[in-house]
């Protein structure tokens, strides 16, 4: 009976073995990393098609309802911090690191043993004469000479030297693999602690970031658009629009900065980038001459609407005007000179039409309202963003750039050589092997082998390689 489970043992054990390796060999394998990287990829798209971060009603109201169920029920509002998003990443890391120490290191980095030279494709054999140490001592000179690094060792009482040239680029698969893993990391920082976001400020207004707490007062918004003549006629193009902000960080002093487009600033590690300006104005709803209770007066930026009262109607303030042409035609001039805005009226969801009303006027409504239109103001468009990963995304970037050349642009190989015989002729067997096939290598083989004939002082001639010793 005992022998009986020590037999069953002994069956079990190599089975278990070989399900673990082929489980390895499966996590290590390309094209399952592969289709990681594919999934990492389709939910990474999810997050940038879907808006992150809202409150329910938001995907109810802006999305299909079948849509924003689905958003909502697999969260999927906020799949950057989801245990499945992080999970992926957890297991495309450990699968490269599998993949490095399971099959890149033994492939790229063969140990030191002998081998059959006379199996290998690219192999010579040499006749020398001469003595038995000056043979070897000649053979690591003419290796040593060129750049290869020779290594002796002895096997079986038989002495081999081991040449290989750019081995340190035998590591450019596990530099490139570095870099990925530190390009992750830094990703992961941005998700675990960065933000990003916009917001707008009217002229004279302040607004705080929620994220950090900063406050930005905006005290003036200038710009500047020029006409400029093209083929197709007069194209008026903004050249450049500056913010003068007062910015408060939170628990900080206050301090003037001036903010334009493509030279953002630096706020307690969150760069604001100028990103967009507008014209910003009040729309006045009155009825019988007074005021309508509960009707703001704050000035409206485009897209914004105004509800009429408790009537189920509604103003929307579509687009500013800057030049309106004395026939009421919408002139191509931006820049206000005779300036109106686009109202568009809606009854419910239902659009009753729109209507352009120069600034300074307004409209009759019926039923005593009345809806006046007054003075501009500028408004100046913010986007935020605070990402601590960026420094690792840069440097792993630049150490995957520089393992992916030492990959493709550098080419390790390595060389065998064995001296068998007896004084006064010795075999000097060579073979070499690289990281990229055989093909790849003939040619720098064949002036390798002409050149060590060359370089050998005494007589040669080519021979037959002597087998290997058993």
């Amino acid at each position: 009976m005992a022998l009986g489970e020590i037999g069953g043992r002994s069956e079990r054990v190599p089975t278990m073995r070989a399900w673990g390796d082929a489980l390895l060999s499966r996590l290590s394998d390309f094209w399952f990393g592969m289709s990681l990287l594919a999934v990492w990829g389709v939910m990474t798209l999810i997050g940038v098609v879907v808006d992150q971060g809202k409150e329910a009603t938001f995907y109810q109201g802006n999305y299909a309802p079948p849509l924003a169920r689905l958003v909502l029920r697999l969260h999927l509002d906020n799949i950057y911090h989801s245990a499945a998003y992080l999970a992926i990443i957890g297991l495309i890391l450990a699968c490269m690191t599998l993949a490095t120490f399971w099959r890149v290191i033994p492939k790229r980095l063969p140990p030191l043993r002998p081998v059959k030279l006379e199996a290998l494709p690219l192999s010579a054999g040499i006749v020398v004469a001469g003595d038995e140490s000056d043979v070897r001592a000649r053979v690591e000179d003419f290796f040593t000479a060129r750049g290869w690094q020779v290594r002796k060792r002895e096997f079986g009482g038989t002495e081999w030297a081991f040449a290989d040239k750019h081995n340190w680029a035998r590591r450019g698969v596990l530099v490139a693999h570095v870099g990925f893993v530190i390009i992750a990391f830094g990703t992961l920082l941005y998700w675990a602690f960065g933000y990003s976001g916009q917001t707008t400020i009217v002229s004279g207004n302040a607004v705080t970031i929620p994220e950090n707490g900063t406050m930005l007062k905006l005290d003036r918004f200038a710009y500047r658009i020029e006409p400029i003549r093209t083929r197709s006629g007069i194209v008026y193009q903004p050249l450049d629009y500056v913010s003068t902000l007062e910015v408060t960080p939170k628990n900080g002093p206050s301090e003037h900065r001036v903010l334009r487009v493509n030279h953002p600033l630096d706020v307690g590690g969150t760069n604001y980038y100028q990103a967009s300006y507008g014209f910003a104005v009040p729309l006045l709803l009155t009825k019988n001459g007074r005021p309508l209770s509960g009707a703001t007066s704050a000035p409206l930026e485009e897209g914004q609407s105004l509800a009429l009262g408790d009537t189920a109607r509604s103003v929307q303030y579509a687009r500013f005007i800057g030049t309106i042409g004395k026939n009421g035609a919408i002139g191509a001039d931006p820049r206000p000179h005779n300036p109106g805005v686009v109202l568009n009226f809606f009854d419910g969801d239902q659009d009753v039409g729109s209507v352009l009303v120069p600034l300074g006027r307004g409209l009759a409504l019926g039923n005593g309202y009345r809806l006046d239109v007054g003075r501009y103001v500028l408004y100046s468009g913010i986007q935020y963003r605070h990402d601590p990963g960026i420094p690792f995304v840069l440097s792993g970037a630049f150490v995957l750039l520089a393992g992916l050349c030492m990959s493709f642009y550098l080419l390790p190989a390595r060389v065998y050589v064995r001296v068998d015989g007896a004084a006064p002729a010795w075999h000097v067997g060579i073979a070499a092997t690289t990281v990229k096939g055989y093909e790849i290598y003939e040619e720098q083989f064949a002036a390798l082998v002409r050149e060590f004939e060359v370089a050998t002082p005494t007589p040669t001639y080519r021979s037959p390689i002597v087998a290997s010793p058993a």
